[in-house]
C-alpha cells in the first residue's frame, strides 16, 4: 500500500519521534546512539517502540551524524514507506474470497535490490502475503521499491517479530510450509502447490534457518544441470513462484 512521502523521509529528536508515534506514524526503524545516556524521555521512546514492535538498533553516533548534521539528540526515525498488514487477516480475507492461498516468506533476505526483485515476480506472479521478519531483513526503502518497478506499493507485506512463529500459525490455518532449499531431496516439479501453500526462501549465503526447516512440511529445490549449483535468491523465487501458477492452471 502506497504513502506518499518521499523516498528519504526520516524524523530526528527523541520528542519528535514520541509525537510521530503518538500519531499513528508507522515507522521502519529506529536508530539509538549506543553510548547515550538514559533519560525519562528516552525511556518513553523505547517503551514505545517496543509497543509498536519497532525495529530498534543502537549504533556509534558518527551513524546518526553521517544521515544528518542537526540536533538529533541520539535518535532518528526511518518512517515506512508502505503500510504493513496483518498476514492473518489476509489469509483470512483470501479464503472468505473462495481463492487458493499463496503466501511467500522470506528469512534473512537482507539485499534491497534481491528483496525489491522477488517482491516484483511475487505480485507479478500472485502471492497474497509477502512476510518478513522485524530483523534481519532489508529495509523496504526507495531501492526495494525502485526494484520492484512499483510491486511493493501493491503486494500486501506483513512483518513478523518471528517467522518461525508465523510457519506454524499458517500450518495450524491449513497451509503446507514448502522450504525452497539445495538441502532438499524432491525438486519443485514434484511437490503439489494446488493446494494452500506457503514458500520459505532463505539468503543464498546462510540459507533458511535450521529451526525453520525443521519445521516445515516439505523441502524442495530446483534442479540443476550446469557445474553452478546455485541462483541468485530472486531468480529462484521467480521460478518457484511460477511453477506454483503453473500446476493451478492446469
Amino acid at each position: 500500500m502506497q504513502k506518499n512521502n518521499s523516498p528519504k523521509d526520516f524524523i530526528f529528536g527523541i520528542r519528535a519521534i514520541i509525537e510521530a508515534l503518538r500519531a499513528g506514524k508507522e515507522i521502519d526503524k529506529l536508530l539509538i546512539q549506543q553510548d547515550l545516556g538514559k533519560s525519562v524521555l528516552m525511556g518513553e521512546l523505547l517503551e514505545l517502540a517496543k509497543i509498536h514492535q519497532i525495529p530498534t538498533q543502537r549504533v556509534p553516533i558518527f551513524k546518526l551524524n553521517k544521515i544528518t548534521a542537526k540536533n538529533h539528540q541520539g535518535a532518528i526515525a526511518f518512517l515506512s514507506q508502505i503500510d504493513y498488514v496483518s498476514f492473518e487477516n489476509i489469509l483470512q480475507s483470501t479464503f472468505e474470497k473462495g481463492e487458493t492461498p499463496l503466501f511467500l516468506l522470506l528469512d534473512s533476505i537482507t539485499d534491497v535490490r534481491n528483496l525489491g526483485a522477488i517482491a516484483r515476480s511475487a505480485e507479478g506472479l500472485g502471492v497474497h502475503c509477502l512476510i518478513v521478519p522485524e530483523k534481519n531483513s532489508a529495509q523496504i526503502n526507495s531501492d526495494a521499491i525502485k526494484t520492484s518497478a512499483g510491486a511493493l506499493h501493491h503486494l500486501p507485506v506483513a512483518r513478523v517479530k518471528s517467522l518461525l512463529q508465523a510457519v506454524k500459525y499458517l500450518q495450524e490455518a491449513g497451509l503446507q510450509v514448502v522450504a525452497c532449499t539445495e538441502k532438499a531431496t524432491q525438486n519443485i516439479y514434484e511437490i503439489d502447490f494446488s493446494i494452500p501453500t506457503a514458500l520459505v526462501m532463505g539468503a543464498e549465503d546462510t540459507g533458511i534457518a535450521t529451526p525453520i526447516l525443521k519445521q516445515c512440511d516439505k523441502l524442495a529445490k530446483i534442479p540443476m544441470q550446469g557445474k553452478v549449483d546455485s541462483l541468485n535468491v530472486s531468480v529462484s523465487a521467480g521460478i518457484v513462484l511460477y511453477e506454483v501458477i503453473r500446476q493451478r492452471a492446469e
